[in-house]
């Protein structure tokens, strides 16, 4: 098997690719650095996971965010359907249902809130478009929170559990949106990726798409407590003023375990504190500036507003109490 990963680096690190897979590092928003790469032949499967997935920010780059999530993956497809591809897996988010759908199930009628979801749903129809025009199979899967070793912890717009646990290595306050009693349920990588590498060998899962990820949701308050707890430190939080967001998001997943039989998702205290362990072996980063430029300025959150520099107060955090 010959595996070619590509990606521009602008959220992740080259060391995390697995050497035995070919890299090139390019753009898929260039539809020509799309086309060259099916340069040494047919590729049978294409993954794409490609995405900016900060979906409080998407309100502010909507361009970005649609270049970025929409115009890319359109690329994708058109190599996808020009090369014949067998299959092309999509991740997709929990963002295309918006609010008040509780659990997310895949029967629910998408709708996407904010552009981050819209760009993901609009994949998903292209998808179907493509399948109907051209024959292109697909599977799609909608992940949720996903968190685990090796995530980038230096983006200050996404990735929550990343964001705890660098400000607890800074000694900087954890930042929270609001009162905290959002819910989320946060999915360990190691009960994701598996399932959407398999997805071609399951044959019920062509043209199929599936909630994936972890079942029991905590507030952001609870999960405050269980990166503390894992850093050996008493939470201190910086409450920000709350966002517009959806307040409760997990999903019902009855539907991939029915297809894949997966094995019971990774408790959240035993994945933080193996995110925790790699973190700490890793060492904290300075908290990264989106490195476009912000579109929209109204109704930013003031502190996205502020340099991540400011975000940072070394005397905050404290030895957990032993006993």
């Amino acid at each position: 098997m010959h595996v070619v990963a590509t990606d521009d680096l602008s959220g992740g690190f080259r060391e995390n690719v697995d050497p035995r897979a070919q890299w090139i590092q390019g753009d898929l928003r260039d539809g020509d650095f799309v086309a060259s790469l099916w340069g040494g032949g047919r590729f049978d499967v294409v993954y794409h996971l490609g995405a900016y997935a900060a979906e409080g920010l998407s309100h502010f780059i909507r361009a970005y965010n649609y270049r970025t999530n929409l115009e890319a993956s359109a690329n994708l497809i058109n190599q996808a359907v020009l090369g014949e591809a067998s299959r092309f897996v999509f991740t997709s988010s929990i963002a295309v249902y918006g609010a008040g759908q509780v659990p997310m199930s895949e029967r629910i009628a998408p709708r996407p809130e904010d552009p981050y979801g819209i760009s993901k749903y609009a994949v998903e129809l292209d998808l179907a478009a493509a399948h109907e025009m051209f024959g292109l199979e697909y599977t799609i899967f909608r992940p949720h929170n996903v968190y685990g070793e090796r995530q980038n912890v230096a983006d200050r717009y996404r990735n929550v559990i990343g964001i705890f646990m660098n400000s607890a290595l800074r000694g900087a306050p954890m930042p929270v949106f609001g009162d905290g009693r959002q819910t989320r349920a946060f999915s360990h990588v190691d009960d994701v990726a598996p399932l959407i590498a398999r997805a071609p060998a399951v044959p019920q899962s062509v043209n199929e798409v599936y909630n994936v990820g972890a079942d029991t949701p905590y507030s952001i308050l609870e999960l405050a407590e269980e990166v503390a707890r894992a850093f050996g430190v008493q939470p201190v939080l910086e409450h920000l003023p709350p966002r517009n967001e959806v307040v409760h998001a997990f999903s019902d997943h009855a539907k991939v375990r029915a297809a894949f039989n997966p094995p019971e998702p990774l408790d959240l205290r035993t994945g933080i504190q193996r995110m925790a362990a790699w973190v700490r072996e890793h060492g904290p980063r300075d908290p990264v500036e989106f490195a476009g430029h912000i579109e929209i300025d109204r109704n930013l959150p003031p502190s996205w507003s502020r340099p991540a520099a400011d975000t940072a107060d070394g005397s905050l955090l404290v030895p957990r109490a032993s006993g």
